[in-house]
């Protein structure tokens, strides 16, 4: 049973981001990124090294998808929910502030 259930955030235009960003990737990368989330619905809570806390209400799932890349999806928890608000391939060490804050934007949103 899901501890944690994921739900795509949701833009007022009905679009949802992380959906349509999942869908540009290969199908390997999607299947990792998929099955990272699958287990933070079945094992929250959870650590490092699948999901790290972000400060502010704010978390992010990290995933090793091909070709040595990084992907992380942020998400909040709303409700008894995990909502999924941005999704991204990391290329530098930090995480970006533009990717913090557009999630950090779509959180308050919800919230």
């Amino acid at each position: 049973m899901k501890r944690l259930p994921a739900a795509f955030y949701q833009l007022p235009s009905g679009r949802e981001p992380v959906r349509e960003w999942l869908r540009e990737l290969g199908d390997d990368d999607r299947k990792i990124i998929g099955e990272d989330i699958k287990d933070v619905e079945f094992s929250w809570p959870a650590g490092l090294p699948l999901v790290r806390p972000l400060g502010k209400g704010l978390w992010e799932v990290r995933s090793d998808i091909t070709q040595g890349r990084i992907a992380r999806v942020l998400f909040c928890i709303h409700g008894a929910r995990m909502v999924l608000l941005h999704g991204f391939i990391k290329k530098t060490q930090k995480t970006p502030d533009a990717d913090l804050e557009l999630a950090s934007k779509r959180k308050k949103e919800i919230t």
